[in-house]
């Protein structure tokens, strides 16, 4: 069953969702959001993208193993600091612990989903994911419909070469984001918290004060 909700409701209400449960995602589900996801954008309409499901825990289990020494790289070796730092840093408190628990449970999640650029490698377009990541957030969105938490992570690139291996990926293709997906073990659907708009908001022109 999906959630009967408007397109601002959804959009209002799809945070990060990091603590997932084991429960198992149907098939069924799965190629529904993937079906949403591949209505999105792609330059020129020229779809150059492949969606490699991955529910193999053998593959999870390596791929989360180069995740989790990204994220220690980026993000579990300032620990103390992100914890200890005021309020209204960069990284908040209950960001860092959800974000943490993810790493640490990653091959947890019953499914995971790579969005895959085909011909990609070899880029240097800073633009490139405009190519996919419209599609990523219709995936995200459907599968809210489906009461499925999501987020996007990419902890996972410091080791491209080896998933794209693990992957069978051509090796002209680049994984955009790994998406784990799973129904949500704590927390709520909620507006996710943000700079009020006049803050980041500029009419005509970029004003400075």
């Amino acid at each position: 069953m999906t959630a009967d909700l408007s397109v601002l409701e959804a959009l209002h209400s799809t945070p990060a969702r990091r603590y997932l449960s084991t429960e198992p995602i149907t098939d069924d589900v799965i190629r529904e959001i993937l079906d949403a996801a591949i209505r999105g954008p792609s330059a020129g309409n020229g779809q150059f993208w492949a969606w490699i499901v991955v529910r193999d825990p053998e593959t999870k289990k390596r791929i989360a193993g180069w995740y989790r020494k990204g994220w220690e790289r980026h993000y579990g070796s300032r620990r103390e600091q992100i914890l200890n730092a005021p309020e209204g840093g960069p990284m908040s408190k209950a960001s860092f612990l959800a974000a943490d628990h993810l790493a640490n449970h990653l091959e947890e999640a019953p499914v995971w989903v790579f969005p895959v650029l085909l011909g990609a490698a070899k880029s240097t377009n800073p633009r490139l994911g405009s190519s996919i990541y419209g599609a990523v957030q219709q995936l995200i969105l459907a599968a809210r419909a489906h009461g499925l938490g999501a987020t996007l992570t990419t902890l996972h690139i410091g080791h491209e070469e080896e998933v794209r291996e693990l992957l069978g990926l051509p090796e002209d293709a680049l994984t955009m984001a790994l998406i784990p997906l799973g129904y949500p073990a704590k927390g709520r659907w909620s507006q996710p918290k943000r700079r009020p708009l006049d803050e980041v908001v500029h009419f005509e022109k970029f004003q400075t004060a």
